[in-house]
């Protein structure tokens, strides 16, 4: 590979996909899962690029709804499932449940493509969940909860040697002002310890 070089960035959960990450991309990206799933993926990726003499960076991409309390943050993910027209719904259920993605596959595995009538019904692990992906494409897990909680889900993921992160929020431009000020402070303030 050239050097310097453009930072490659990739995802794909398919062995084909993992191979490809190991032998080329400087940074493999994920969608979030349980723990225990994300990191018997990244174990594998990190032992293919071993074989090649590499090492990757790991990316995570999560949707955030993060709010003072718990429960006050459960109810904007209730929220969000309530205002989802079921025309959505089939859009994004109906015509994607026999996708052959394996990253698809394995986010559809965590709701089954059951649209809930509470968003906590789906939770995998504490305060993650993959209920974004049931109305709209591409990465569709959140972590959901207070600050605090938030806070503590991403240093696990950063304890799994996840040093990237692509996050989101919906609506986009009020969340992204509400994880600047609630969520990255306490990242930087656990950061240096």
């Amino acid at each position: 590979m050239q050097a310097p070089h453009v930072p490659l960035w990739f995802g794909g959960s398919s062995a084909p996909g993992i191979e490809m990450a190991a032998e080329h991309v400087d940074v493999y990206l994920t969608w979030g899962e349980p723990p225990h799933l994300l990191k018997e993926k990244l174990d594998r990726v990190r032992e293919r690029a071993a074989a090649y003499g590499r090492t990757v960076r790991i990316g995570l991409r999560l949707h955030l709804i993060v709010r003072d309390t718990e429960d006050a943050a459960w109810a904007v993910a209730d929220h969000l499932l309530d205002v989802t027209s079921q025309a959505t719904y089939a859009r994004q259920l109906c015509d994607r449940a026999g996708e052959d993605g394996i990253g698809w596959q394995r986010q559809f595995r965590q709701h089954g493509g059951k649209v809930p009538a509470r968003a906590r019904e789906l939770e995998t692990h504490p305060n993650l969940w993959p209920g974004m992906s049931l109305f709209r494409p591409g990465p569709g897990t959140a972590v959901v909860g207070s600050t605090a909680q938030v806070t503590e889900r991403l240093l696990g993921f950063r304890d799994l040697g996840v040093d990237t992160f692509i996050l989101f929020g919906n609506p986009l431009l009020e969340e992204a002002y509400r994880v600047a000020e609630t969520v990255l402070p306490a990242l930087g303030v656990a950061g240096r310890r």
